[in-house]
């Protein structure tokens, strides 16, 4: 079956997809993006996804092409097009087509474009066998909260780990701790048992897995710690995972050159998981009643 794209009001091929050469977000990377994650054939915290991307438009003065339900409408469109039944939709918005000049044009209309990808769950066998990840200077800009298509240096630290036979870079700040990583947000696991990760701030993405494992957590009555940690104190750590909507919670069994714990996924780590798939599969309902509980 032909993958089928949504772009600037139309339905059309993948492979025919297209957007003109002066759109912003080819020519200044201005723009922003979401990465929802489809269960069964339904979108998993749709409604976070949409308040992050309203949120970033907004510090970036970019319209919202859509209402929040005529973006619902042509995400399920899309996805009933293509058959989608797990993967993730990715929604793309840029400030528009004007002639080239660094200042905001005046009249430009937002671009939205629409995509989806077919994706299979994580074996078994992944998860037990876990995943490694480097560590490299953050060189990127200040403003990270903002879920923005400018990727270089997400990049650069991508290749930098696939060259080490790593999954994944985490960005460490100059003071040595480290921040997040290329696409994905940092967890560890202390020797006490608490978990621990980066305060969302502006400077890393608030990612929406994270939310929600935070959710998961707290309802499950896990202590929880909103920190800044270094590498050091995650080579030290009994366990280290890392969340986002792609990889879920996938457990970190090596930092470096460093085993973490004792090399194998941690057990809390694995329980965090399936919190997380009960929590954002659970009805809204059910939801509510953990949140409250906690």
């Amino acid at each position: 079956m032909p993958r089928i794209a949504y772009v600037n009001g139309r339905f059309v091929p993948h492979r025919d997809a297209a957007v003109h050469i002066e759109d912003r977000g080819y020519q200044f990377a201005d723009g922003v993006y979401e990465v929802v994650p489809v269960f069964y054939s339904q979108l998993i915290d749709e409604d976070a996804h949409l308040d992050r991307l309203e949120r970033s438009l907004s510090e970036l003065r970019i319209a919202m092409p859509k209402s929040r339900q005529v973006l619902k409408m042509i995400s399920a469109e899309v996805m009933r097009r293509n058959q989608l039944t797990y993967g993730f939709l990715y929604m793309q918005v840029t400030r528009g087509v004007a002639p080239r000049d660094h200042k905001f044009p005046k009249a430009a209309k937002p671009a939205l474009v629409m995509t989806v990808r077919q994706t299979k769950p994580h074996t078994s066998e992944q998860l037990e066998k876990g995943i490694k990840v480097i560590t490299t200077p953050d060189i990127r800009w200040q403003r990270r909260d903002i879920k923005s298509i400018s990727l270089l240096p997400n990049c650069l630290a991508k290749q930098e780990a696939v060259e080490a036979g790593a999954a994944e870079a985490w960005l460490v700040e100059g003071d040595g701790t480290v921040s997040e990583g290329s696409a994905t947000n940092a967890w560890i696991v202390t020797a006490d048992g608490k978990l621990v990760t980066r305060k969302a701030d502006h400077l890393i993405l608030s990612g929406i897995t994270r939310l929600s494992l935070i959710e998961a957590a707290k309802a499950a009555g896990m202590e929880f710690e909103e920190r800044p940690f270094t590498v050091e104190e995650a080579y030290a750590a009994r366990e280290a995972f890392l969340t986002s909507s792609t990889n879920l919670v996938m457990p970190i069994v090596q930092i470096d050159d460093t085993p973490v714990g004792n090399g194998h996924p941690g057990m809390l780590t694995m329980r965090l998981r399936q919190l997380y798939i009960d929590y954002v599969t659970a009805d809204p309902a059910t939801r509510k009643n953990q949140e409250e509980a906690a």
